[in-house]
């Protein structure tokens, strides 16, 4: 909630945040879809994250000393392998990197 002054602060109502996740220099360009063309174990198709995600899956492919491309192509085939597959690719990504994020921090 923002004062007269302009300044964010915490709203006091019941489940509002203590923290406010909107910090006053959040990038909303973070959130703005991005559509690239990547390469999942041979086969050319697109896949449509926000540009939250595709940092963060550099940072994994970073991690691992590989592309985007090879980590993308990794989770595809074992979603296939240990799953039969996933209706929702896109979804899993996003899931991939909050999770890895998670033990990234869990480590620290």
């Amino acid at each position: 909630m923002r004062g007269g002054d302009g300044n964010a602060r915490s709203r006091q109502g019941a489940g509002s945040p203590r923290i406010d996740p909107f910090r006053r220099d959040f990038d909303m360009a973070q959130a703005g879809p991005v559509s690239r063309s990547v390469r999942l174990n041979g086969f050319a198709t697109c896949l449509r994250l926000e540009v939250v995600y595709w940092r963060i899956l550099e940072r994994i492919a970073q991690a691992n000393r590989c592309s985007v491309s090879a980590v993308l192509s990794y989770v595809d085939r074992e979603v296939h392998l240990r799953h039969g597959g996933v209706r929702n690719f896109s979804g899993l990504v996003r899931v991939i990197c909050v999770a890895w994020l998670q033990d990234a921090r869990d480590m620290h």
